[in-house]
């Protein structure tokens, strides 16, 4: 009962949040309720069951994209603006609405059998043993950190006064 309960605490407020994405005018506050939106799927993923996902989801986007998004917002000069209008706001809309009904027509429609129950042990060690472990993934885990260090230095590279 309290993880029902706990799960949609976390999907209203994780609605919320994405909703203040949408529609905060302010950059920097767009960006930290970004982060709330992404700790609040972790959440999610903890009350599933899925606590690898949880690490996952907290280490790659609330640890690494988010401090990026920040470190941009801190980088452009004109913040202040916020985010402009344009004509595209009214099509984007029908687009989302559309889409949304598509999304709702088919979760209404489909049969979501459960067929076992959730692990009683964390997966995590098991897990992290298979992708950090030998025969693991870890040369792609270094070649993202790269990435992310190489999408940083650009960043500071192309902001900086000459």
């Amino acid at each position: 009962m309290g993880i029902n309960i706990a799960f949609w605490i976390l999907a209203v407020v994780g609605v919320i949040a994405a909703l203040g994405v949408i529609f905060l005018r302010n950059v920097f506050h767009t960006a930290l309720s970004l982060i709330l939106c992404l700790l609040t799927v972790a959440g999610i993923y903890i009350t599933l069951s899925a606590d690898f996902l949880a690490a996952v989801q907290i280490l790659v986007y609330v640890g690494g994209i988010s401090i990026l998004v920040i470190l941009a917002i801190m980088l452009t000069r004109e913040v202040h603006r916020g985010n402009l209008n344009n004509k595209l706001r009214i099509p984007a809309f029908i687009i989302v609405a559309v889409f949304l009904g598509l999304v709702l027509y088919a979760m209404l429609n489909t049969n979501w059998p459960v067929t076992t129950p959730p692990p009683m042990e964390p997966t995590t060690a098991t897990l992290a043993d298979k992708m950090l472990g030998n025969n693991g993934f870890i040369l792609g885990i270094e070649i993202a950190a790269a990435l992310l260090l190489a999408a940083v230095l650009g960043a500071i590279v192309l902001v900086r006064e000459k």
